[in-house]
């Protein structure tokens, strides 16, 4: 990960972005920080819009063109959840930062969710008795205790993973400032890495007797959209912000001000929010995957772009979803999200998962666990210590288990020499001790984590 900044709404949009814009209404100056994913990165304010698609219709409180929630959905899920495990759930795991009251109102049979607060519409979900009498909860993902029996030496066989290799490389690195260099050396590209990556670790768990598909397996994007596409969409959303005249390019990549331009916005909204999107349509329409593994690696701050800061800071967390912050859950859309993906009980697969992968991993490349320098947007979670729980479009989105890996700093001394080093068989030594190629211990230890899990879930 490296210097840009994923917006706190976690902004999504569809075809119809512009459309439905032009529609909209800002809240009465009310705003909210860009989440920062590196410290010290600067921030830029973005206004949460309620979106008027016509007629009498009562706005529903949306992010930025989030897609209008399909409360009905949630009827399959009557009475497939017990109390007690709901509330679990939202205290322990979706809402640990709290929430306004009148969102949900948890009674002893049933809880209230309410679908739009000017309407003042709401959703009645019926808990089941008691664990005897709950319904069997409908997904297209399997559970791994679901899976047909297989053998010692095969225990990923009949599982169907889909490797989700963050970031885009080639060309447009640059763009998404997943790239930097050093001297004579060869850029770093956060999106050619994890590429590198998926590719080795699909080989490994083919091995395994898994089904391996790719969510991207090439430096293009998923998009069809481009950023020109939302150039006059950018100039909406920032003199919506108060950028009354916003300046159309970058001129100075240093400068904090470039924030501000229809440029940078326009890059955001197709690198981020067009190519996730489409990623999560990918997965939830086309694949249906029983995992996604998203791949990843850290970065440090670095300072001036033209002059990139190596640091001795070098450790591995994993993310899964939750943890959502109180004006993230005000949004309706994120806050309907958030429960299918809850009622789905997609969290007691993932963690323990999760916690499996990262024990894994953590013995293979010895690194630490990285420790968030605030719990604003996170929750740790699970028993290893490297898992988190926290809001990302992608963990959100894709309706299954994801486990989202993200170790090394790539611009750490020793990562970054790894990386220079680039694939090789064997060990070489790197910084004076004997290494496997980090693509190849990235992999293996994914691998190797999968392999523990499954084969203690089946009982091989």
């Amino acid at each position: 990960m490296l210097n840009r900044y994923i917006v706190i709404s976690d902004l999504r949009f569809n075809d119809l972005t512009l459309q439905q814009f032009n529609g909209a209404k800002p809240i009465a100056c009310h705003a909210v920080a860009w989440r920062r994913r590196i410290i010290g990165a600067s921030s830029f304010l973005l206004v949460f819009l309620p979106i008027f698609p016509g007629g009498t219709r009562a706005a529903d409180n949306l992010g930025v063109l989030g897609d209008h929630p399909r409360w009905a959905v949630l009827e399959k899920y009557q009475q497939t959840i017990t109390h007690d495990e709901f509330s679990r759930l939202i205290q322990n795991v979706y809402c640990t930062h709290g929430f306004a009251p009148d969102l949900i109102e948890i009674n002893e049979k049933t809880a209230r969710l309410l679908m739009n607060r000017e309407a003042q519409t709401f959703f009645t979900l019926r808990f089941a008795a008691n664990d005897a009498e709950r319904r069997p909860v409908p997904r297209l993902w399997r559970p791994a205790k679901s899976l047909p029996s297989a053998k010692p030496e095969k225990p990923l066989s009949g599982l169907k993973i889909a490797l989700d290799p963050g970031h885009l490389g080639g060309k447009w690195a640059k763009m998404e400032e997943r790239w930097f260099h050093v001297g004579s050396s060869a850029p770093v590209e956060e999106g050619e890495l994890t590429l590198r990556v998926s590719r080795l670790l699909a080989a490994r768990l083919r091995e395994l007797g898994a089904k391996v598909l790719f969510v991207r397996n090439s430096n293009e994007p998923i998009t069809s959209k481009r950023p020109d596409d939302f150039r006059e969409l950018a100039r909406k959303i920032l003199i919506k912000n108060g950028v009354p005249q916003p300046r159309a390019d970058v001129l100075d990549p240093n400068d904090p001000a470039k924030e501000q331009t229809i440029r940078w916005q326009s890059e955001i909204l197709f690198y981020r929010y067009s190519e996730i999107r489409r990623r999560a349509a990918l997965v939830n329409f086309k694949l249906h995957p029983d995992l996604v593994l998203c791949l990843h690696f850290n970065a440090e701050g670095w300072g001036d772009p033209n002059n990139p800061t190596l640091t001795e800071a070098d450790h591995l967390h994993l993310l899964v979803n939750g943890s959502y912050l109180a004006e993230e859950f005000e949004l309706d859309d994120e806050r309907f999200e958030m429960i299918r993906r809850l009622l789905s009980r997609v969290y007691d697969e993932e963690l323990p998962l999760a916690d499996t992968v990262a024990a894994a991993m953590a013995r293979e490349t010895g690194l630490p666990p990285y420790e968030y320098p605030t719990t604003n947007s996170t929750t740790k979670v699970g028993t290893s210590g490297y898992v988190y729980a926290r809001n990302l479009l992608a963990t959100r989105l894709y309706r299954c288990p994801v486990v989202y890996c993200e170790p090394y700093v790539m611009n750490s001394n020793d990562a970054f020499a790894r990386i220079q080093a680039g694939d090789y068989q064997g060990v070489r030594a790197i910084n004076g001790v004997e290494r496997k190629s980090i693509f190849r211990e990235y992999a293996d230890s994914v691998a190797d984590g999968l392999a523990d899990f499954y084969s203690k879930a089946r009982e091989l």
